[in-house]
């Protein structure tokens, strides 16, 4: 092992080592993640919204750089309100906001206990959803479609024309699928990952484990590797 190499995997095991709940170890994006929030990416733990949310600023973050498509990432209880309300439910959402100036919007959905991800490409005109359990997500497709039409016609005065977009749930043969009940927030993160670098999503779930010590470091140090 080389010495950064050491060096991180110190630093992750401190995160995850004594201390109390309640101490931050990191903050962005008006977010502040503690070490209770950090252990929930130790081995079978359950990613919590705070963890989700801030990987997506992560994402967002790193697509300002030269090279990358533009990303634009709801959080995570922006699609159980837009499906409990309308668009109206979530209209003050984009406030200052043109989402359609972007190339790929991230939708990382909150099932009651199982996370999914929802993406936008702007530039295809697909909606495409990623579920590593396997389940078809075409009505929650058909929900953010229509919340895009009512969006560009609100905020853009813009008709989008529904036909000509591609609507599609992954199916297991075209996505990596977890082995477990537990890794699904930890799958919808590099499914972003991936997807924001326009990479082909070629992981497993033997990767799993390393994801999760790789992604406290970037928690911490604020900074994708």
């Amino acid at each position: 092992l080389n010495p950064l190499f050491q060096a991180m995997e110190s630093e992750i095991s401190a995160a995850f080592g004594s201390g109390e709940p309640d101490d931050i170890l990191s903050r962005a994006f008006k977010l502040t993640v503690t070490r209770e929030d950090i252990c929930t990416l130790q081995p079978l733990g359950w990613l919590n919204d705070r963890i989700m949310n801030f990987y997506m600023g992560l994402l967002v973050e790193r697509s300002k750089k030269e090279g990358y498509p533009a990303v634009y990432a709801f959080n995570t209880f922006f699609y159980s309100k837009l499906s409990s309300t309308s668009h109206k439910g979530v209209k003050k959402w984009t406030k200052g906001v043109d989402i359609f100036e972007h190339d790929v919007i991230l939708v990382p959905i909150h099932l009651r206990i199982h996370w999914t991800l929802l993406v936008v490409d702007l530039r295809e005109k697909t909606i495409k959803y990623f579920d590593s359990l396997g389940q078809k997500g075409d009505h929650i497709c058909k929900t953010v479609l229509k919340y895009l039409e009512e969006e560009s016609r609100e905020k853009r005065n813009i008709e989008l024309t529904a036909s000509e977009w591609t609507l599609h749930s992954m199916g297991t043969e075209e996505i990596p699928q977890q082995n477990n009940g537990s890794d699904c927030g930890v799958f919808v993160c590099k499914f972003a990952d991936f997807i924001s670098r326009d990479k082909p999503i070629i992981f497993t779930p033997e990767h799993m484990p390393y994801f999760r010590r790789k992604m406290v470091w970037e928690i911490i140090h604020q900074q994708l590797l």
